[in-house]
């Protein structure tokens, strides 16, 4: 669990740099086995969520974490960015408000960093 932890942290510090809003991070591991952990987070405009994606890819990779996948484009509503145990997901507000992950995945834990 150590290196899950080690992306989550680098993954929160690289979207709260860029003023990510409500970041949240859920741990799933006891109910999915896609990934142990959600990172949420929103930016407030489309230039916002383009900033978090690209700091959050930078970040990660000077760490040398390799990012897997990536749905979602620039200038989008949500980009989803996928390092294997730690999924992250970067929204414009709007968006967020009408997918509402965090209560599709409310039996995962909320963890506070």
């Amino acid at each position: 669990m150590g290196q899950e932890k080690d992306m989550v942290h680098i993954i929160y510090d690289a979207l709260s740099e860029k003023k990510g809003e409500d970041i949240k991070v859920i741990d799933i591991s006891g109910i999915s086995v896609i990934a142990d952990y959600f990172v949420i987070a929103n930016g407030s405009s489309n230039s916002q969520v383009d900033a978090l994606v690209e700091n959050t890819e930078e970040q990660m990779q000077k760490a040398g974490y390799s990012l897997k996948q990536r749905e979602g484009s620039r200038g989008g509503t949500w980009v989803l960015l996928d390092y294997g145990d730690v999924i992250v997901h970067i929204f414009d507000k709007e968006s967020r408000s009408f997918y509402n992950l965090e209560h599709i995945w409310s039996d995962g834990k909320i963890i506070d960093i």
